[in-house]
């Protein structure tokens, strides 16, 4: 028997859990990262669980054989970051070096705030995420 994964898509609205982030710098910050994420994958967004907005899907195999649905790019905003879920793909560290603040972890990329960043560095960061050839969507993954 095997387990669904906790973080799936859901049908809760996307709108209104950016418009229900307290802070107004912290709201623009989670829009303008949507707005990034919506034009480079093509994709509507989808909330995933209850905290991470997705766009696109695709099908993760682990090591270990283990698959699963996950989004194309995703983030979240969490209590301390704004957390962009990116894959890993050629000429990434350089980008990174060049991207201003933030701090990383094994899949993640953790920033306070826009203002933080080079705006087109995480356009890139973000758009090369969409297009790895390791992470291409799944066949019939919704693009709108």
């Amino acid at each position: 028997m095997t387990s669904e994964p906790k973080t799936r898509e859901t049908k809760a609205s996307v709108a209104a859990f950016l418009d229900a982030i307290p802070d107004a710098a912290r709201r623009r910050d989670c829009k303008a990262i949507a707005a990034m994420m919506r034009k480079a994958s093509g994709a509507a967004p989808k909330m995933w669980g209850s905290a991470i907005i997705g766009f696109g899907r695709r099908r993760l195999k682990y090591a270990s054989g283990k698959e699963l649905d996950w989004p194309a790019v995703a983030f979240a905003s969490r209590k301390g970051d704004l957390t962009l879920y990116l894959c890993e793909f050629d000429g990434k560290a350089d980008l990174l070096a060049r991207l201003g603040k933030h701090k990383t972890s094994t899949a993640c990329l953790y920033i306070k705030r826009l203002a933080d960043v080079d705006r087109g560095v995480l356009e890139t960061l973000i758009r090369k995420t969409v297009t790895a050839e390791r992470y291409q969507a799944s066949p019939g993954a919704e693009r709108r």
